[in-house]
């Protein structure tokens, strides 16, 4: 029976004596896929010291009954039908100062408030998992900090590496599938003042605030962003503009930061068209966002254009690299997924095959793509959960932000009295 035990605070990462027999991080997972995502969401915070092993709880158990207690350790549940059990079988076997971050497939509140209250679990994350909810929840954590707490909508830029890869296209579907699918209220802002699509795929006019706002940003406040929108449906709507060819933009500096920092008052998602074009705005707006989307086609021009943004440096919310998404995959003459990705030395995140019909009959009828099911629609819910819509509902079930007390617990049973 273990001993009641007690809260004890955590010991900042540099104040902790290394011992040279206890590894840093050592992780036990279910498949090839979560741990790709582990190791990927974990290589800015770890780097090298990332151990994944795959297996379960009671392998886990099996193992550290011989060999030493990593500082921190992760734990897939994957199917175990006792996770508390195996946990408390877990407890016995492990030093008490350990950090436990577990990944499972229930995604329930109660179950949440029991492995974190109860158990003194450091964080628990429900599939479906993303590289950038592993980054944001684990990440601090490996660095004995508490996960940030963002307060706020998301934002996400779209960007095409070239002109003509569909860009626009991947914004307009997937900010529908946030607004009208997924019933999030999302905003579509077009950055492109003079030829943006946005507007024009779903059909909806344009006004002038976005340019007022980006010009003269101490005027921003939320009833000017709400007053400058046009509605697509009842929970997106589009803010864009359509300037005239002869006029300039006459951008303020640290506009798009003012904007988007009254946008994230109003909306759960933004979702930002921004093209491949060097200027103070599109660069700003680069920055400030919490995930990059960039766009390539199967092409060796597309391929030298991703190398040159993804060298781009990242801004201060953005924990991963950006998500590549192969657009037109099987297209006569093109390259293949395995030539991009070798090209590139790293593997793509989303693709999205080549449906010419599909994508130019949508955009004739003013229409999105996605509404209609099949494969791109798959494409679409992949990137979603790949720039972590589902994160939104974190916070609503309980998972995304642990209480501080909690955070800030040793797993208890672990904190066994003298």
């Amino acid at each position: 029976m273990m001993a009641t035990a007690e809260k004890v605070q955590p010991e900042p990462a540099s104040s902790v004596v290394a011992r040279h027999d206890r590894p840093f991080l050592v992780g036990y997972v279910s498949d090839a896929a979560t741990e790709a995502l582990v190791r990927d969401g974990l290589t800015e915070s770890v780097g090298a010291a990332i151990d994944i092993r795959r297996g379960t709880v009671r392998t886990a158990v099996a193992a550290l009954q011989k060999h030493s207690t990593p500082r921190i350790l992760i734990i897939d549940l994957a199917e175990e039908k006792h996770p508390i059990s195996a946990l408390r079988d877990l407890a016995q076997v492990v030093e008490p100062d350990v950090s436990v971050l577990l990944i499972g497939s229930v995604d329930s509140a109660d179950f949440y408030r029991e492995v974190t209250r109860g158990l003194g679990v450091a964080e628990y994350l429900p599939r479906p998992l993303t590289r950038e909810k592993i980054a944001r929840q684990f990440g601090p954590l490996t660095r004995g900090q508490l996960p940030e707490r963002d307060l706020g909508g998301r934002c996400v830029t779209i960007t095409g590496v070239r002109g003509g890869v569909g860009a626009s296209t991947v914004a307009v579907n997937l900010a529908w599938l946030f607004g009208a699918v997924m019933h999030r209220h999302t905003l579509l802002l077009d950055s492109d003042l003079h030829r943006g699509m946005a507007a024009f795929l779903l059909d909806v006019g344009v006004g002038s605030g976005l340019r007022r706002a980006l010009e003269a940003p101490d005027r921003i406040d939320v009833l000017l962003a709400e007053r400058a929108t046009s509605p697509v449906a009842e929970r997106l709507h589009v803010l864009a503009d359509q300037m005239d060819f002869a006029s300039e933009l006459d951008y303020a500096a640290g506009a798009a930061q003012a904007l988007l920092r009254v946008l994230r008052q109003r909306y759960n998602f933004v979702v930002a068209d921004v093209p491949f074009v060097s200027n103070a705005l599109n660069r700003d707006l680069l920055a400030q966002v919490h995930q990059r989307v960039l766009v390539l086609e199967p092409t060796l021009a597309s391929v030298r254009d991703t190398l040159r943004l993804l060298d781009v440096p990242a801004g201060p919310l953005q924990k991963q690299r950006p998500v590549l998404v192969l657009n037109r995959l099987g297209r006569p003459g093109a390259l293949s997924r395995g030539q991009v990705e070798e090209a590139l030395k790293t593997n793509v995140d989303i693709t999205i095959a080549d449906l010419p019909r599909q994508i130019g009959n949508a955009a004739t009828l003013g229409e999105p793509a996605v509404a209609a099911r099949g494969a791109f629609r798959t494409a679409m819910m992949d990137l979603a959960r790949q720039v972590d819509a589902v994160g939104m509902l974190d916070v609503t079930t309980g998972h995304g932000v642990p209480s501080t007390d909690a955070a800030k617990r040793r797993w208890l049973p672990f904190a066994r009295r003298p």
